[in-house]
């Protein structure tokens, strides 16, 4: 086919334009985020979050390193804390039966 002016003019295709869909995001994104947070300010919950996390993305087939990580620092935060408490109640109990703690 030419134009008028004798220009060759560009073959015409019949196929509608091909849009893409939108980009698919993590769908344990937001959860390791806020598991990750929640390792410093109550490692219990931040275990339970970020194992959610962990396995929504592992089923959607991507990797949360948020999720992880806040996984990590929750059972570390939690296996700390555990110990403090431990040796808080025997220094307690130890100046309880030496005598040295007493009420004046």
């Amino acid at each position: 086919m030419t134009t008028p002016y004798g220009a060759p003019q560009a073959p015409q295709s019949d196929q509608a334009p091909q849009y893409y869909g939108a980009p698919v995001e993590d769908p344990g994104k937001t959860l390791g985020i806020v598991g990750f947070v929640l390792a410093f300010v109550f490692a219990v919950a931040g275990i339970v979050v970020s194992a959610i996390a962990k396995k929504k993305s592992r089923e959607a087939g991507f990797d949360n390193q948020l999720a992880k990580w806040g996984l990590i620092l929750s059972i570390i935060f939690t296996v700390l804390g555990a110990i403090g408490w431990v040796v808080y109640i025997i220094a307690f109990a130890a100046l309880a039966a030496s005598g040295e703690l007493s009420s004046y």
